[in-house]
């Protein structure tokens, strides 16, 4: 499906222009945690604040899933943004999760590396350290820089959970470990060879080359592997200004911008 890029960049440039302005608000919502989507929620924050005034939705930089989670539940935040599932003792602390959107977990690499399509096998083999320079795989005569998340990440957990040979694989010492998706994308944008992962958008596709893995793209419905965005908050501090936002984000509206970026609406 051909992506509306004049949505995209209308709604991105009012957040890099500053005309959504506090000023134009009485209060700020802060949506704290993962940097997992953080350009839909932005995205969506920007739409929802065209039209309200009483309160200006803001995505902060991201403290992680667990950090949204602590925030939330120690009363600090009102309003959490998270791409893994609740456990068990999150939920019974109270915790509510809303998912609203799928994001495929893509692979991506710089654009010196000449490849545009792996196999499931030599994936995990270039994340074992079992390959090591892109020739191996018809790419250019390069070494391959592999770049990882830590072990908690919410996109990691997923691929150990669905992309096959993910399970217990021992990722290569020989790796540069990001804390954040932003970081991971930025070190792959910037460093000829590197190979990262994270979860897909289209501005993913803006100075690196996102892979096909045994043939399909993550947007397609066999791609094996991808997480929920969603939403958490408490019913004890959850506020009529951050339920607006959650029923806006299943809206029809939008549904269309979330599709935009690449990502699949998720029903509550």
């Amino acid at each position: 499906m051909p992506v509306n890029f004049a949505l995209r960049t209308a709604v991105l440039s009012l957040l890099a222009t500053g005309a959504l302005s506090s000023l134009a608000h009485g209060t700020e919502l802060p949506v704290v945690g993962t940097g997992d989507g953080i350009e839909i929620l932005r995205a969506l924050g920007a739409a929802f604040n065209k039209t309200e005034t009483a309160v200006e939705i803001t995505v902060p930089p991201s403290i992680g899933s667990g950090g949204g989670i602590a925030a939330v539940g120690s009363g600090s935040a009102t309003l959490g943004r998270v791409a893994r599932n609740l456990t068990d003792a999150e939920v019974s602390r109270g915790l509510v999760y809303t998912p609203f959107a799928r994001l495929p977990s893509a692979f991506f690499v710089h654009p010196s590396a000449k490849v545009t399509n792996l196999s499931t096998r030599e994936l995990a083999a270039i994340y074992a350290g079992k390959i090591t320079n892109w020739k191996e795989v018809g790419g250019a005569d390069l070494r391959i820089r592999v770049v990882r998340r830590e072990d908690a990440d919410s996109t990691l957990q997923v691929l150990r959970g669905s992309m096959p040979g993910w399970q217990d694989l021992v990722l290569t010492e020989r790796s540069k470990t990001a804390t954040s998706t932003q970081e991971a994308i930025e070190t792959v944008r910037l460093v000829e060879g590197a190979i990262g992962f994270g979860p897909f958008t289209r501005t993913l596709e803006q100075g690196t080359t996102v892979l096909t893995i045994d043939g399909h793209h993550p947007t397609e419905p066999r791609y094996p592997s991808s997480a929920v965005l969603a939403f958490i908050h408490t019913d004890a501090t959850v506020t009529p200004d951050a339920k607006a936002f959650m029923t806006f984000a299943a809206s029809p509206q939008a549904k269309t911008i979330i599709k935009e970026f690449g990502a699949v609406p998720v029903a509550h």
